[in-house]
């Protein structure tokens, strides 16, 4: 029995911790199909609070009139050897309650904050635990009591959104039914009863509760419902007497309450035959040993879904990487393995086995040549720009041998065309080494658990890529003028020497002899002669 005690309060603990996993369940049946549970179910008024705060024996739900439940609530009840008793929220991790008035305000402001103070209900369901000496391991689900008609401040649809929501828990096969229906009325009229005949046509997983039974007309009893002849179910009915709401307004002990039901049921000439199997004490044994039997029946399917998970948890873990360290030195050296990491993936980009690489190639054998195809040298190296060029480059004083100062001023103007390719060529490398940084981040599977990283690596590559642009255009501009400053006197020389090159009208005899004629200190300067000068 104590083993067994011990599983259903792991069983507890697992849907705790499935619900904070979000269900790692793969594709077949997910830990909240095969964890069972107990859902409370009852139309509005029908006592299902009061069966709640008996079950735990303390008083901690929200009261009130009209629709007072508004989410559902998943009440954990771990039994613990002794202490004190205490409450713990999933919202509020690591805050525990041992004031359960306070627990009470939390359940409201919680279900406020996604409802508003309003009537309507929401599908979002509060996670609660309490840790008690005096409860059973039991999984409770507190549902939005069934209703008939929408009143004021209420959607049209508040009938149909109630019992679709009770019944996206009810329906599950692990789900045990609390079907809680009130002594004063007529058990054919039970919301509760009709819903779970819905779902569990058999029976199996239907257990009856008749609270209120101390509000019932004088020479009227519900014995045809507790011993199963107005209705049966496989399971005996209970039958309750919860606190009236005087009890409630003087805050009288629970203790007290349920000694005060035990006493009305042995007192009772009625139910007296009954007392052994009534009560709320009897009810939470009762359910407690069906979820026994229930995790019994379900163990093997309970464990291998267990180990499914936890290969799959592990996987993952696998896959993010180690825990991160504490202290600063590993830390650091954590965050050097990540940045070596990206620079593997970066080096593989640029040298080879993923593309990156091939688009900086293409930007100098591709890009930059027909760049330069489109440079306007015909036009600047024209017969009248030329002659502009060299005579104004003469000044006063022509020229004897070789326009030197006009050959310098053509090349160095020529040249200077290139620096906008050069520049372009420069951009278009950094665009690409960029694209290559953001995919490389992206490909880095050991960054992905670390998105600030990610952006800090991201942000120091490209501040270091705009600096290097910024010294790679000074570093082109100055290879650009380095290239118009190497002039020798034997390139003069030899640019004198040669004779003109003419592929039509003129024979090489006929270019050398204008060649000798021409006189290139002549006040005006022949065509043939500007011609050898622009090629």
């Amino acid at each position: 029995m104590a083993t067994m005690t011990s599983l259903i309060g792991l069983i507890n603990k697992i849907q705790r911790a499935c619900t904070v996993l979000g269900d790692h369940g793969g594709q077949g049946m997910s830990l909240w199909e095969v964890l069972p549970s107990v859902a409370v179910v009852g139309g509005q008024s029908s006592g299902k609070s009061s069966v709640l705060e008996s079950i735990v024996g303390r008083d901690f739900l929200p009261r009130g009139s009209g629709i007072v439940t508004r989410r559902s609530l998943v009440l954990q009840l771990h039994q613990i050897e002794s202490g004190t008793e205490y409450a713990e929220f999933l919202h509020a991790p690591r805050k525990r309650f041992t004031d359960f008035a306070a627990v009470r305000k939390e359940i409201s402001d919680e279900t406020d904050r996604i409802t508003g103070k309003t009537k309507q209900i929401s599908n979002v369901p509060i996670h609660l635990s309490i840790y008690s000496p005096h409860v059973v391991n039991l999984t409770l689900i507190d549902l939005p009591g069934l209703t008939k008609v929408a009143v004021e401040g209420q959607s049209e649809t508040i009938v149909s959104d109630i019992e679709n929501m009770v019944r996206s828990y009810v329906e599950k096969p692990n789900c045990i039914i609390l079907a809680i229906s009130p002594a004063n009325q007529d058990i054919a009229t039970s919301d509760a009863i009709k819903l779970a005949r819905d779902v569990d046509p058999s029976g199996e997983r239907t257990f009856g509760v008749v609270t209120k039974l101390d509000l019932m007309d004088k020479g009227t009893n519900a014995v045809d419902v507790l011993e199963g002849r107005a209705y049966r179910l496989q399971h005996p009915w209970v039958g309750v007497v919860n606190r009236s709401q005087a009890d409630i307004n003087k805050n009288v002990d629970m203790i007290f309450a349920r000694r005060k039901e035990r006493e009305y049921f042995e007192t009772s000439l009625d139910y007296g035959h009954l007392a052994s199997r009534m009560g709320s004490e009897y009810l939470a044994k009762l359910l407690s040993e069906h979820l026994e039997l229930v995790i019994r029946q379900r163990i093997p399917s309970i464990i291998a879904l267990i180990n499914k998970t936890i290969d799959e948890l592990n996987a993952e873990l696998d896959r993010i990487g180690r825990p991160v360290a504490a202290d600063g030195a590993a830390q650091l050296y954590t965050i050097l393995e990540l940045c070596r990491a990206f620079d593997r993936v970066f080096k593989e980009h640029l040298d080879g086995g993923r593309p990156g690489g091939d688009r900086i190639f293409g930007v100098f054998d591709n890009q930059l040549p027909a760049a330069l195809k489109k440079l306007p040298f015909d036009r600047y190296l024209s017969l009248k720009n030329v002659q502009k060029v060299v005579t104004e480059a003469d000044g006063y004083q022509p020229h004897l041998i070789a326009p030197e100062q006009g050959y310098r001023r053509l090349i160095e103007g020529a040249i200077s065309y290139f620096k906008g390719p050069a520049e372009a060529s420069v951009d278009a490398v950094h665009f690409v080494l960029k694209e290559l940084v953001r995919k490389s981040i992206a490909e880095t599977q050991e960054l992905k658990r670390f998105p600030t990283l990610q952006t800090d690596i991201a942000t120091a590559a490209n501040e270091a890529l705009e600096k290097f642009r910024d010294e790679s255009r000074k570093t082109v501009l100055r290879l650009v003028e380095m290239e118009s400053s190497y002039l020798t006197a034997d390139f003069f020389r030899k640019l004198n020497a040669e004779p003109e090159k003419i592929t039509g009208k003129k024979s090489s005899a006929e270019a050398e002899k204008n060649a000798k004629t021409e006189s290139p200190s002549g006040e005006r300067l022949s065509e043939s002669y500007l011609r050898r000068i622009g090629i």
